[in-house]
Order: C-alpha cells, then structure tokens, then sequence
C-alpha cells in the first residue's frame, strides 16, 4: 500500500489500465493511509469513504480511470459538502456538479472528498475555525499554505497523487512552493468554469497540485474548454524546447528583495535554465503594482463577501452574525460596506493598470523566473484568522508579492519544486509567462523535472 501512494496518478492509472492493481485496491490505500497520516495533517475534510468504494466498483472510463483523487472545499460537487471553510456554510451539500467538477469526473478520477480551504479562499494559510489547522507534512509546526493547503499537504503526504486547487492569488503556487509540489495555474479562460458569469473579474483558476508534471498536463488537457480564446493545448508532451529567453528577478511587486533561500532558489533555477541551452538574463525588477493589487484584490474579494452574505441572508430571512463568520471575514466585510461609492469601479481600474503593466514587462520575455514565496515557509499562526485585518493583508502582501499580479493578467505561471533550504524545507521557483503560453511553460518544466527531479523527495511524515 505504501509502495502505491509513490506513484504519481499517470502511473495508477496505468496499473489500473493493465489489471496490475484495481481501482477498489488504490482507493482502499488511500484511504487508509489518510486514516493513518490525516490526523497529524488536518488536511482531509468530507470524507466519504462508501461513495468512493462504491464509484471504485464501477466500470470507470478516462485518462485517470480508477485513481483517487481530492477536490478542494470550494468546488461544488454532489454528495460532498461544500462548507467554503466557513461555518456559515458548514452543513451545505450543493444539488448539482458544476461545469469543472463534471470534467473532473469525466477523466475517470475517484473523489474520495475534499480538502480544506481557508475560508473563501481569502487567506494564504489554512487554518479555519470551522475544521483547524492544516499543518505542512514537512514541518507541523508550519503551515502549508493557501487557500489550498489541505491540497497541497495531501499530495505532498502521498494521501492521493494529486488534488485539485484553485488559485485567485497564489493558491495553487504557493502552497505548492510550500509544501514541494509542481503547481501550475494556466492562462485564464483555459478550464472550464466554476461559476456563473459575473460584473466582478473573474481572477480565480482552477487546476491542481501534482507531484508530476505528466499529471497536471493530463488534468489540464481533459479539463481544458473547447472554446479557449488562446486556442486548445491538449496533452503536451515532454518535447524538445529549442532556446528560450528567461528574465529572472528576484525584486517582487512590492519593490522589496526575496528572502536568502528564495534568492539562492532563483540562482538555482537560472543556472538550470542556462544548463538546457536557454538564454538566462537578469531582468531588473518588476513594475511595483504590489500595493495596486492588493487594494483592487481586497476591495473585490469585500464587494464578493457582501454578496454571499445578502445571498444567505436573503435564502434564510435572518442576518447573518458576527460569529458565523471568521474574524478577518467579518472585518473585511465590514470594511467593504464602509467604503465610498465608486471604490468598486476604482478597483476594476487598478486591475486594467496592473494586468496592462504586467503584460509589457512579460513580454519582455519568453518566460520570467522569480522566487514562489515571498517569505520562507511560515509558522503556523502566521495568518492567523483572528489576527487585525490590517496584519493580515500586511502579511499576505508580502507571501504573495510575487505571485498575484498573474491573475490580474491571466498569465499561466508555475511553482517548480527546484531547492531546498538549509533548514530542509521545500523552496518553489516561480515561473510565468505571457497571457496562451501554456504549452511552453509546461514543456520547460518538463526539461527541468529531467535534469532536477523532485518525485522521490518526500517530507519525513510520508517516509514513516
């Protein structure tokens, strides 16, 4: 069973394919190892074990026909709570899939029940009131990130090969840089959708997190829509990338320096880079949109939890109190109700500005390369819920200085696990590019997981 969560999800299902193992085998070890390793993650959430067993019985079609697989606590899927880590939503089970959640299911994939969210994906730690801290299988005193931590500790912890995640910020990167996995987020448009069309941007993507590069290449391709305005990418392949010029930086939006590691993680990577034949050259530092977007961020993210909150209260004929919400929750939405007329439409100004900046700079190159992280792995308690509102985007602020501007664009970007720190901690090296590029990005990791790979580095949890 131990020998089976070593394998990436390609793999599984291979096994599967060929009559080696069966699909009931490999969900049996997943959950098993979940019961034996979950307890000291808090990663697993909605867990239900008799709708697996028994979708695992049935003949099953897909690319990933028969593998076990987690989808994240904000993707509606029959069946299975979707509580949006919040206690305002703890008892909710949506009555229907939604368009992203049916492509999930149609590439053959088991989900045995999700993994949690910080609450409305808001903050890049998991730690809700409503189920607890997720802990990084690295280090349990550290966090593993987020809004999809719970994704990011499962697959790192072996619990499933790969989870889905979703990323408005950072949410798939940077848990992933956090917890050693490859986490890309594709171009905006690229998947199909969660929601319904909205006036608000629609900065959130969905993918996963993924121990392979294989994996997340297969899901994208299955998961992709036909009618992406940057064209069909398909299953890329591991290929021949002639040279390509990659800009690094290690200057983040916010105009500050990255940490020791991430500096040593980004000379790492580019000394890779120039090794595969490509064009390395220093960048100079990004346009410093840092405090753009996390105004316009905030200011969209109060305006969407003003919504849900008429929305509920309107569904219920009752307000919705203080305590069904979390601290920063309730401050943020307070804060949204405080603001002047017109902050909403400024906003939406600021995220034309920041995307129009970004899309210059990146165009500079043919893929851009900084750290993942703009802080080293963080304690547990870092962000905090019940921290102030304002040290918490403080805090954000800086995790996120490097990544969150991409969705503003709707760039493809990835975490590629490259380093370690000298502390033994994982490291992500952030890579970006323009607004389509996905193939390339995809094909360059491919190159670096040859000459680097990462798929037997497991943290001392996984190894027992």
């Amino acid at each position: 069973m131990m020998e089976l969560s070593k394998l990436d999800a390609t793999a599984q299902a291979e096994l599967v394919h060929s009559g080696a193992v069966s699909s009931r085998e490999l969900v049996d070890a997943a959950l098993q190892r979940i019961a034996e390793l979950d307890p000291s993650l808090g990663a697993v959430v909605g867990l239900d074990a008799r709708r697996a067993r028994a979708q695992a019985e049935s003949p099953q079609k897909g690319r990933f026909a028969g593998v076990p697989f987690l989808a994240k606590d904000l993707l509606a899927q029959p069946e299975l709570r979707c509580a949006f880590g919040s206690r305002l939503f703890a008892s909710f089970v949506p009555p229907e899939a939604s368009p992203y959640a049916r492509a999930i299911d149609a590439t053959g994939l088991i989900t045995l029940g999700k993994t949690k969210s910080s609450e409305f994906g808001l903050l890049g730690s998991t730690e809700t009131l409503l189920d607890g801290p997720t802990r990084n299988p690295w280090d349990l005193a550290r966090s593993a990130g987020g809004s999809s931590g719970g994704a990011a500790a499962a697959v790192a912890a072996g619990l499933v090969p790969m989870a889905h995640a979703s990323d408005g910020g950072g949410s798939i990167r940077l848990p992933a840089a956090l917890c050693g996995l490859f986490g890309f987020m594709p171009s905006r448009g690229r998947c199909r959708p969660v929601l319904p069309p909205s006036d608000l941007p629609d900065l959130t993507i969905e993918h996963c997190v993924s121990r392979s590069v294989r994996d997340s290449a297969g899901l994208l391709a299955d998961t992709e829509r036909p009618d992406c305005e940057h064209g069909a990418v398909g299953f890329v392949e591991p290929a021949s990338l002639g040279p390509v010029r990659v800009g690094w930086s290690t200057t983040s939006l916010m105009g500050e320096s990255a940490t020791v590691e991430g500096v040593a993680a980004v000379e790492h990577a580019a000394r890779l880079c120039a090794s595969l034949g490509h064009h390395v050259e220093d960048a100079g530092p990004p346009p410093s949109v840092g405090r753009e977007v996390s105004d316009a961020f905030f200011t969209i993210a109060g305006e969407s939890i003003k919504r849900i909150v008429a929305m509920v209260e309107g569904t219920r004929g009752a307000p919705v109190v203080e305590n069904e919400l979390e601290p920063f929750t309730w401050a943020l939405l307070q804060w949204s109700r405080a603001l002047p007329s017109g902050a909403l439409g400024r906003a939406l100004v600021r995220v034309e500005d920041v995307a129009r900046s970004m899309r210059e700079f990146l165009g500079q190159w043919d893929v851009m390369l900084s750290p993942t992280a703009g802080v080293d792995v963080p304690r547990l308690g870092f962000l905090s819920p019940s921290l102030p509102r304002g040290t918490l985007i403080e805090r954000t602020e800086q995790l996120a200085s490097f990544t969150a501007a991409h969705n503003m664009v709707g760039a493809p970007a990835m975490s590629v696990p490259l380093h370690t720190s000298a502390a033994g901690l994982p490291v992500g090296c952030h890579f970006s590019a323009r607004e389509g590029a996905d193939a390339l990005l995809l094909k360059l990791a491919y190159q670096l997981e040859q000459v680097a790979p990462w798929a037997d580095r497991w943290p001392p949890l996984a190894r027992a």
